[in-house]
């Protein structure tokens, strides 16, 4: 698996939007060919998603647009002139996607509690959301 290449962190920024930067990684990653295997069957689903409903896109759309460019800046702009979001509606996404595993929902606290198993995370008690998990499955933290 060191021959994997991850896109960044969730709780990165672009155009004011957490977890963007990472899609775009994503998209250019299966683009290429080179997204890793476990990314694959979630990709542009799950939080990929739930930005892109926050966005009022589709995969196929904003795909091209990340296909068509070849700069963050370029989907920056492109995101910043075409995606029409209050700044209360970028909060409310990072907040669910910071915060997603947190909640009192027990199937899915249940759900990250199996993933930290699966990858031989469960002695990691600072792992208390997804996007905590992401970071450590990934080996950032």
């Amino acid at each position: 698996m060191a021959d994997n290449i991850y896109p960044r962190s969730p709780r990165e920024v672009m155009a004011g939007w957490v977890y963007l930067p990472r899609f775009v990684d994503k998209i250019r990653l299966h683009l290429a060919g080179r997204l890793p295997a476990d990314l694959q069957d979630n990709f542009t689903k799950g939080f990929d998603g739930k930005w892109l409903k926050a966005a009022g896109l589709t995969a196929e759309e904003f795909i091209a647009v990340v296909k068509n460019s070849i700069t963050d800046g370029e989907v920056c702009d492109w995101v910043r002139q075409n995606v029409n979001a209050s700044e209360a509606d970028k909060v409310a996404f990072r907040e669910h996607l910071l915060f997603h595993g947190k909640e009192e929902d027990e199937a899915l606290r249940a759900r990250l509690k199996m993933r930290k198993e699966q990858s031989g995370l469960a002695h990691r008690d600072d792992i208390q959301t997804f996007v905590d998990y992401i970071d450590a499955d990934e080996k950032r933290t």
